[in-house]
């Protein structure tokens, strides 16, 4: 017997008549909205990148209203502010200033990095970054130690070593490895404080072994069969940063492609200065170490290797990772004792990095 075959139009209507029949209860509905920001807000700190946040913001009308409410806002963690440059523009600096205006501290300390470094606002950017490093903000207490070391934004004669000690020690008190690395080379060559050199390699050790641990961190997490064998050497150094806590150890070589987390914002304005969004002035230079983006603010800010002389830097922290990722390998003319030079755009001051591991000695 021959089946009745069925119209495809008369198919389609009578699923839509179905369709229609079932009811598709709106998001979170039936929540009221205090729970909904409730949610919401501790969620918002987990966020892995702006789009994550947008994605929420597009799903519903209700939504993208509860979303911003005050309470979320000043839960974003700094990943929700991983904006790239090629995208920043006036809608994205409201954003921030929302943020701002919500209390989250990592929202000041973001647009005043960008406004200071890439938009040259040096006060509102200034501002901005005191106002995070008031509540606590690491890296913000950080970043101005080393706007006080340079005198970013300034003349030569506005360094203030003291205030950048200060500050690092804030810093370094919250453990920010960054903070205590460069505190332990201030103690170490008297830079700003009283020469300690047993103390000031104390800190630099214990900044080697947060550093570290960080990483084994970052390792345990895959438990891929690959990583077994990193996990074991890692473990290996550690211990022997433990057992050598007293006396001087070089600084750790690498961790087999693995690295600390770096401050979106700091990737941010490397590549907005990289990519040419941002231009930087004639003879004005980018800090070498790539996982900080810093910019001079007037010709000869920075320090420069004097053996190569391609090679700038911030800090000695930075100039200190840099030597270990790469520059000990790309330096022009190795020498078993390399100088590095203060260029004060007159003559410099010379400072011996001992050993041919490229420690800065200022």
């Amino acid at each position: 017997m021959r089946r009745p075959q069925h119209h495809p139009l008369r198919c389609c209507m009578q699923k839509n008549r179905t369709d229609k029949n079932i009811h598709h209860p709106p998001p979170m509905g039936g929540l009221p909205d205090d729970l909904v920001i409730f949610i919401l807000s501790k969620l918002s700190s987990s966020v892995s990148s702006p789009s994550d946040f947008i994605n929420v913001l597009l799903t519903c009308k209700r939504l993208n209203r509860l979303a911003l409410d005050r309470l979320v806002l000043s839960k974003l963690g700094a990943r929700a502010f991983a904006v790239k440059p090629k995208n920043w523009s006036d809608s994205t600096d409201r954003f921030l200033r929302r943020c701002v205006t919500a209390g989250n501290v990592e929202a000041c300390y973001t647009l005043g990095m960008i406004r200071f470094y890439c938009l040259q606002k040096r006060k509102s950017g200034l501002s901005l970054m005191a106002k995070a490093a008031m509540n606590s903000h690491a890296p913000a207490l950080y970043s101005l130690a080393v706007i006080q070391f340079n005198g970013s934004g300034a003349s030569k004669n506005d360094k203030d070593l003291r205030a950048g000690v200060a500050l690092c020690t804030r810093a370094s008190l919250l453990g920010h490895i960054d903070s205590l690395r460069e505190l332990g080379y201030c103690l170490q060559d008297g830079y700003g404080a009283r020469k300690n050199v047993a103390e000031g390699r104390r800190l630099l050790v214990e900044a080697h072994a947060r550093e570290l641990a960080l990483v084994i961190r970052e390792v345990t997490r895959s438990t891929t069969p690959s990583n077994s064998s990193m996990l074991t050497w890692l473990t290996r150094r550690l211990r022997n940063l433990a057992c050598h806590s007293g006396s001087f150890l070089p600084l750790l070589e690498g961790y087999g492609g693995y690295s600390v987390a770096v401050q979106p914002v700091n990737w941010f304005m490397r590549e907005w200065f990289e990519s040419g969004r941002g231009r930087l002035g004639e003879g004005l230079r980018l800090c070498a170490h790539v996982g900080c983006g810093r910019p001079e603010t007037r010709p000869h800010e920075f320090r420069r290797c004097s053996v190569c002389g391609k090679v700038n830097y911030c800090s000695r922290g930075c100039q200190a990772l840099d030597w270990k990722l790469r520059h000990k390998t790309e330096c022009s003319e190795f020498l078993p004792w390399v100088v590095v030079v203060e260029n004060d755009g007159v003559g410099g001051v010379a400072a011996v990095v001992g050993g041919g591991n490229g420690d800065v000695v200022a």
